[in-house]
């Protein structure tokens, strides 16, 4: 019991520090956002919003922002429907070749940013497609659709697999049971993994910042900022993705655990 007690605890400690680790940048990335004082010191400056006045009333933050907001919802449908379609062929049918298949839907998560986003800058190149709004859609919905695919995939192995015979042998159209049994069931993983892959989506920069061409996003203002010189607003702006984006995932994480605990209650 001793024993027990000792590695709970040293797991704990564990979990602790690797919060801290990740955390504590972005906790004083927040704090220094209120900083009267240029640079990022100790002991702080007065408080101040001067920094976030200055970027509401930037324009290039707020097409920046426009652009984000653009790019982060079409990605999030775009990335659940091909998801849903993936999760629902490896679900539904079994065919020749399906490890090779879900396996090549699985990879672009495995590769390097820096390689994708220079093979999308290519591609996008040859085709005639760079430096669009429509081409960093594109790109991070081949980024995040296999998350798509997971978080569905995930839901999908908790159905009966005779469910949807059932609904055949009641009368039921493959359309109609798609509709009224399959698409209700998946739900709450949907809606999951609009809000999992609009986050992922909303903080990119990587790929954002190759084919993006003069539509800019968020990250990829702030990495343009970061590389000309030390300023505050960074830290606003920073702050403003962080909430966003950790906004989506909780949404994404309690629509997700809210039908696990339906489930295991029933």
């Amino acid at each position: 019991m001793k024993q027990s007690r000792s590695l709970n605890f040293a797991l704990a400690l564990y979990v602790a520090l690797i919060f801290v680790f990740v955390f504590a940048p972005i906790v004083f990335s927040m704090i220094f956002s209120f900083n009267s004082q240029r640079f990022p010191t100790i002991p702080l400056g007065e408080f101040t919003t001067e920094w976030y006045a200055k970027i509401l009333a930037d324009p290039d933050v707020w097409e920046a922002a426009l652009n984000s907001l653009i790019v982060s919802c079409s990605t999030a449908v775009i990335a659940t429907f091909l998801g849903f379609s993936t999760a629902y062929s490896d679900f539904r049918y079994g065919f020749r070749f399906k490890g090779p298949y879900l396996a090549l839907i699985l990879l672009p998560p495995t590769i390097p940013l820096i390689i994708m986003a220079l093979a999308m800058l290519a591609w996008f190149s040859k085709i005639g497609m760079s430096g669009q709004l429509y081409s960093i859609i594109i790109a991070h919905s081949v980024l995040t659709a296999p998350f798509a695919m997971a978080v569905i995939r995930l839901r999908l192995n908790q159905m009966d697999p005779d469910l949807e015979a059932a609904a055949w042998n009641l009368g039921g159209s493959e359309w109609q049971t798609m509709r009224h049994v399959i698409v209700p069931f998946c739900k709450p993983a949907i809606f999951s993994s609009l809000f999992l892959t609009a986050a992922v989506s909303f903080d990119e920069f990587a790929v954002s910042w190759f084919v993006s061409g003069l539509n800019k996003t968020l990250p990829v203002v702030v990495l343009e900022i970061v590389q000309g010189n030390i300023d505050p607003q960074v830290n606003a702006i920073g702050t403003f993705v962080f909430l966003i984006s950790m906004t989506l995932v909780v949404l994404a994480q309690l629509f997700f655990a809210s039908r696990q605990m339906k489930s295991t209650q029933s």
